[in-house]
């Protein structure tokens, strides 16, 4: 064999390394991979959207917590006045079945003078305080004055006042001093009330929100008859004379006046 033939392929020997040799192709450019279309970045459209959902979520849970807080109050109001309202038959139970009437020379509000007169009945001893609570109305938010009803000395610690109101040379609907016996309508005459139902205005369906005007027909407050019961009503207002000068118009169930 010649030895130069080992340096030389033969056509067909170059054939075959070529067949079996790799091709080389060009390196594809890089891509970002691709991310399905359920996975995706959180934008700030959609943080706006949370925040608002949490916002409205956060509202509604507060309202709902007012309310909550608000109808404790009311059941509270209502059943301290109960209690009031009983102290004051009790009263007239032991007086020859009279009401209560302010005496002579009594220098009390004619609102408040009752109070005097009927909270041993409803378990008090001593002097009027702040510490009254079953004269106290949580809801109570005072008047013309900073503080509440029931912190005020000046309205000997009440948020409650008694249909007995007495005006020189104003003649107002009420029960002062009379017998029980009197009375025709038991179940539709006031005997106690929130300050509120004299004017009106609400402690606790407020159309004023906190402040304490405008008067305006309608308002509900909690008061009590002598008949015994409790009610939440609504009081009525002509636009001008405060409630507790006049006797309602038809369609209330409630009157000032014993008849």
């Amino acid at each position: 064999m010649n030895p130069g033939a080992s340096s030389r392929s033969s056509p067909a020997l170059r054939a075959a390394k070529t067949s079996h040799a790799p091709t080389l192709r060009a390196p594809h450019a890089l891509t970002r991979p691709t991310l399905p279309r359920s996975v995706r970045a959180f934008t700030l459209t959609d943080l706006l959207v949370s925040v608002a959902t949490l916002s409205v979520l956060a509202a509604i849970l507060v309202l709902g917590l007012v309310a909550m807080k608000e109808k404790s109050r009311l059941a509270v109001c209502t059943a301290n006045l109960g209690k009031v309202d009983r102290a004051v038959l009790d009263f007239s139970a032991e007086n020859d079945h009279k009401l209560p009437a302010a005496a002579p020379g009594d220098n009390l509000s004619p609102w408040w003078f009752y109070k005097e007169q009927v909270k041993r009945y409803a378990g008090l001893t001593g002097e009027s305080s702040p510490g009254d609570t079953v004269f106290a109305c949580p809801s109570d938010r005072g008047y013309s004055d900073p503080a509440p009803f029931h912190l005020s000395r000046r309205f000997d610690f009440s948020s409650y006042v008694f249909n007995g109101v007495t005006l020189p040379g104003t003649p107002v609907p009420n029960v002062a001093g009379l017998p029980l016996s009197a009375i025709k309508q038991p179940r539709r005459t006031l005997l106690v009330m929130e300050w509120t139902a004299q004017a009106p205005l609400s402690w606790h369906k407020s159309r004023t929100g906190t402040e304490n005007s405008p008067f305006y027909c309608d308002a509900k407050s909690v008061v009590g008859f002598l008949d015994g019961h409790v009610g939440f009503i609504p009081i009525y207002y002509d636009g001008y004379n405060a409630a507790y000068t006049q006797d309602p118009i038809d369609g209330y169930e409630y009157q000032f006046s014993p008849d």
